[in-house]
């Protein structure tokens, strides 16, 4: 079979199992396969893929009409033009998370004028996609990365590694801010927010496959940062009392008033800003103390 034959074939079996971006899931699995650029598919249509290849493709449309998600299958995605390693262990990155790294790397950028080093959290830092893209974006400043799973650790240690950030971002495993070592200056999150109620929603490669603990948030999506809250509030030490206390948040959709109600119950002085993604939609909850 010839490439471009190869090409037509994969994206119509994608899309008459209803996967959505069936092209350009065709064009990442043969591209995979192929170790060829999403250009080069389309400069070289008359190459013959080898019967090795061949076997080697159907094997992966196989796993991805059984809902194994594409990231999984590639072992890597990318976020904030990053090249992550993702597995089943860890939730996969997404591209509204961005405007958290954004927003934090703004903050972060803005409090470091007291000459002193920058020290964030990430909490439920999963494949580590947050804290390196911080680390990377802010050489000066110290990140720790905390998540209660063991297995997302060692995803996030391999990215940490791959991107020579190791010294400067700390994996910590434990329950959210319990296993901080010292204060921090900013807190940066993205917890589990999928209401109970919306779970029957999700697709099958959200709900089946990707880990239930990173996308659990209870009856009103709200458990875990409701839990982190109280730990802020009753964890001394967490914050740097001489300087800028800052907490960023990614929420869902409709959470954001919820969210700023939540924060002002447990701290009353509290400066909320709800920020929009360019959808137009409250993705971001920035909370000053």
């Amino acid at each position: 079979m010839i490439l471009s034959k190869a090409l037509q074939s994969v994206t119509q079996t994608l899309r008459g199992a209803e996967i959505a971006d069936a092209s350009v899931e065709a064009e990442l699995l043969l591209g995979h396969v192929l170790g060829m650029s999403k250009t080069r598919l389309y400069t070289e249509p008359e190459r013959s893929l080898t019967s090795a290849e061949t076997e080697r493709l159907c094997h992966l449309v196989r796993r991805r009409l059984d809902r194994e998600p594409a990231a999984y299958i590639l072992g890597h995605c990318e976020f904030y033009g990053i090249n992550f390693y993702v597995d089943s262990h860890t939730f996969i990155p997404r591209p509204e998370t961005e405007l958290l790294v954004e927003k934090a790397v703004e903050l972060a950028r803005r409090i470091s004028h007291r000459g002193e080093q920058t020290i964030i959290a990430d909490i439920g830092t999963g494949c580590g996609a947050i804290a390196i893209s911080l680390a990377l974006a802010l050489p000066q400043a110290r990140i720790y990365a905390t998540d209660i799973s063991p297995s997302a650790l060692q995803v996030a240690e391999v990215n940490c590694r791959r991107h020579g950030v190791d010294g400067r971002v700390e994996l910590l495993q434990g329950n959210l801010l319990e296993p901080l070592p010292r204060a921090v200056d900013m807190i940066v999150a993205n917890l589990p927010y999928v209401r109970d109620c919306e779970f029957v929603d999700l697709s099958p490669e959200i709900r089946e496959r990707e880990p239930t603990i990173a996308l659990a948030g209870g009856r009103d999506g709200l458990d875990k940062i409701r839990e982190m809250l109280e730990q802020m509030r009753g964890k001394g030490g967490t914050f740097d009392a001489e300087g800028p206390t800052c907490l960023l948040l990614e929420i869902g959709q409709g959470q954001g008033e919820m969210v700023a109600s939540l924060v002002g119950n447990y701290f009353q002085e509290a400066s909320v800003e709800l920020i929009s993604d360019l959808g137009g939609v409250e993705r971001v909850v920035k909370v000053e103390l």
